[in-house]
């Protein structure tokens, strides 16, 4: 089992090389722009289709539109990238739903937290709200492993995660002490109904750094939309096919993780990376 504390650094691998050949992120983008089409780029179509098959057409219309104006300094309208997309019967791959369902128990043991969240998912300071859940990765040949994560609602990075073999209450509490004692007085952690976070060893620790435990309502995935989201994407932009022991998958998903954090921007941020909302640049 491998737990992360996230440091917050804009240092993927893509971003040091890019330093060490003295060359700029986005010039990048634009040689592979120009060495993926054998001739300039010209048209508005020719774009759209080149960031399209460079995201291995997992691009909808919205993250073209971030990715044009981050990396080419291309303005594109918006309802013209979903015109030129349904033209060129270009159609970004559907999430697969996270199955990964614990059940959960009344009573002493296992004991509900009311939703206070409430699908408030718009929060401005940041570390004060946090969202967490657990999915399964397949990966390999018929191998499972588990990813616990916690993303902050501000910002929305992730700020801690854990990648376990098995599915344990270990995959949900590793790490979390180290997490609680950087943050501030008031903090608000979100799950949904999980026997890990319904169990009274994570209640205790939750109580024991002062965290107020929020719940979503049973079977209720909308609840907590900010981390189903943040599994939707990984799984749709990783190939956890092509790890193949756990330890290639635990250096997959730092991968992953760091690029969503420093370099992914996201619609909701304006077109900016969590680290550049969180102060980094």
């Amino acid at each position: 089992m491998i737990s992360k504390a996230v440091n917050h650094r804009p240092d993927l691998c893509l971003s040091r090389l890019c330093a060490q050949a003295q060359v700029s992120t986005s010039g990048y983008y634009y040689w592979f722009a120009q060495r993926a089409s054998p001739q300039v780029i010209t048209t508005d179509a020719e774009w759209v289709q080149i960031i399209f098959a460079y995201r291995r057409g997992k691009a909808g219309a919205r993250t073209i539109k971030m990715l044009l104006q981050r990396h080419f300094w291309i303005n594109m309208n918006l309802k013209k990238i979903r015109r030129l997309m349904k033209k060129y019967g270009l159609q970004a791959t559907i999430r697969r739903k996270n199955k990964y369902k614990q059940g959960w128990a009344s009573g002493e043991e296992h004991r509900v937290s009311p939703n206070i969240l409430s699908r408030q998912f718009n929060v401005e300071k940041k570390d004060t709200v946090y969202s967490t859940d657990i999915t399964y990765l397949d990966y390999g040949k018929g191998n499972r492993a588990y990813l616990s994560a916690v993303k902050d609602l501000a910002v929305k990075d992730i700020v801690h995660y854990t990648v376990s073999p098995g599915a344990g209450l270990h995959v949900a509490i590793r790490g979390l002490e180290d997490l609680f004692s950087r943050k501030p007085e008031s903090l608000i952690m979100h799950s949904d109904q999980g026997c890990h976070y319904t169990s009274k060893t994570y209640r205790d620790l939750l109580s024991k750094w002062g965290v107020t435990q929020s719940m979503s309502r049973k079977g209720n995935c909308l609840d907590n939309a900010p981390i189903e989201s943040f599994f939707g994407h990984l799984k749709d932009e990783v190939d956890l096919q092509s790890c193949h022991t756990f330890e290639e998958l635990v250096a997959e998903i730092d991968r992953y993780i760091n690029y969503y954090n420093n370099e992914r921007p996201q619609w909701g941020l304006k077109g900016k990376t969590p680290a550049e909302c969180r102060g980094f640049t």
